[in-house]
């Protein structure tokens, strides 16, 4: 049965090459935790390992890559009904990414402070929490760009704050016609600069992750305030960045 979203052959047709780098935020990785549990160097290198062991594995494909980007295809989604381009369970890995890194600062801070609007009794944190953005550089001959034809009359589908499955429907079908980049604008940069879903683990072009930036974020009752320590900037999220989420609408800001 034809999709409503798309069809094979319209996928096909707009497959375009993308190459470029992108900007990704994760929670500071540090080896400061399993180094105070350890006596040296050798001990802490026995427990990692151990902790290793119980997590899932990395896809085969995914081996070559370093764990920062090899990561998104070894977990399942976090929540039950998966993420834009992701259904839940046992599905295939998506690499979520930023042309810039303002963008992906911005995505960031509302995932933070959803969490928040979703927990009214939870206090504000009283320290900044610590993030890493870093880049990666990817190259691919079978992309599409969802901002422009012939998908733009389904932009409503594409930029809805909480319903997915459409979208979903859309990467399922980029996985039976071999797309592995979706190009697509962010709904949550205020700014909706541009977002990339990975679907494919060759779709990198380098192993490594580039560019390091340490960044803070610090959530209160004014919204969420990024800073940068090199290079030294900020950016802040009032209470009204957010609100074209229904969830954002609803929080709690005095607690």
């Amino acid at each position: 049965m034809p999709s409503s979203i798309s069809t094979l052959e319209e996928l096909q047709f707009s497959r375009r090459r993308a190459i470029g780098r992108a900007w990704r935020v994760v929670e500071a990785q540090h080896k400061v935790s399993t180094a105070k549990l350890t006596d040296n160097i050798d001990d802490q290198k026995v427990l990692e390992d151990l902790i290793e062991e119980t997590k899932p594995a990395v896809p085969e494909d995914c081996r070559h890559l370093h764990f920062l980007l090899s990561t998104p295809f070894r977990y399942d989604p976090p929540r039950e009904r998966g993420s834009r381009f992701r259904r839940a369970g046992r599905t295939p890995g998506v690499f979520y990414a930023a042309e810039n890194v303002d963008t992906a600062i911005a995505e960031t801070c509302f995932w933070r402070l959803l969490f928040y609007a979703e927990s009214p009794e939870t206090s504000w944190p009283g320290d900044a929490g610590e993030f890493t953005a870093f880049s990666v550089d990817y190259a691919t001959d079978t992309a599409i760009d969802i901002t422009l034809a012939p998908f733009t009359d389904r932009v409503e589908f594409w930029t809805h704050c909480t319903q997915y499955d459409k979208c979903q429907e859309l990467a399922d079908l980029c996985g039976d016609a071999r797309i592995d980049l979706i190009r697509y604008a962010s709904v949550r940069d205020p700014q909706h600069k541009l977002n990339l879903a990975l679907l494919s683990c060759a779709t990198f072009a380098r192993s490594e992750p580039h560019d390091r930036q340490s960044w803070r974020i610090l959530l209160g009752s004014n919204g969420a305030r990024a800073l940068c320590e090199m290079p030294s900037g900020s950016i802040d999220f009032g209470r009204k960045a957010f609100l074209p989420d229904p969830r954002i609408q609803e929080m709690l800001w005095e607690r």
